[in-house]
């Protein structure tokens, strides 16, 4: 957090369980170009005794959530950290042992049709 912070919070159900994980960053840390680091946190069920626990951080100016599911059926999340001219860094996080993971990273680039042409390292 910064000396000033400006937080914003983007919560979401992400094990599907009906208790909404906290989703929190600081504007004032966010980069430029929209690039921000949002910090997450397992919230326990109500009437649980447990504190909120810290589970990661998602880098990017936006969040997407996917079908797919880590451990303790989080869901899997893609973060867009955007580049200059035209290009993102797409980031994959799982939920693996108790913590957001990157198991993912692709550079890609927007085509003239908007579509997004993404490098892959195993091609």
């Amino acid at each position: 957090m910064s000396a000033a912070p400006r937080l914003e919070r983007a919560d979401r159900d992400l094990d599907g369980d009906g208790v909404v994980e906290a989703i929190v960053v600081d504007r004032s840390l966010c980069t430029g170009e929209g690039n921000c680091y949002w910090n997450v946190f397992v919230v326990p069920p109500p009437g649980s005794p447990d504190c909120a626990r810290y589970a990661g951080t998602f880098e990017g100016g936006a969040l997407e959530p996917l079908t797919t599911k880590g451990d303790d059926n989080m869901a899997d999340v893609r973060g867009y950290w955007n580049l200059h001219g035209g290009r993102l860094l797409l980031q994959s996080y799982r939920f693996l042992r108790g913590g957001y993971r990157i198991v993912e990273a692709l550079l890609c680039k927007r085509a003239d049709d908007d579509k997004l042409d993404c490098a892959d390292s195993e091609h």
